[in-house]
């Protein structure tokens, strides 16, 4: 699945509308903490685990929205208010972090 749209909502969420139609709808908040770069979610290089310290929500700017970039024909980037942008949300990312019913599993909103 693509989106067909993507649209900010009223300050704090970000809608998605997929080509069958579904709605995704996340606040920027959650979108921000599941940050896909290495530096928020580590990564493994030469068999070797890198695991980030745990972010500092208080950071100004950390939740602001201030841009959304296609990424080719798979993913969008974010940029953060507090510089941040590194972080490439693919399609199949942000339909596994979908909050609505359909894909999220209880207790995972």
């Amino acid at each position: 699945m693509t989106p067909t749209s993507i649209k900010k909502i009223g300050p704090k969420e970000l809608k998605f509308v997929w080509d069958n139609g579904h709605e995704s709808i996340y606040t920027l908040e959650r979108l921000r903490d599941m940050c896909p770069c290495a530096s928020c979610s580590g990564e493994v290089l030469l068999l070797h685990a890198y695991r980030p310290p745990e972010p500092d929500r208080t950071t100004p700017g950390r939740y602001d929205l201030k841009g959304i970039e296609q990424v080719g024909s798979y993913a969008v980037q974010l940029q953060w208010a507090d510089g941040h942008g590194a972080g490439i949300y693919t399609w199949d990312l942000l339909l596994r972090n979908c909050p609505c019913p359909q894909h999220s599993p209880a207790g995972k909103n």
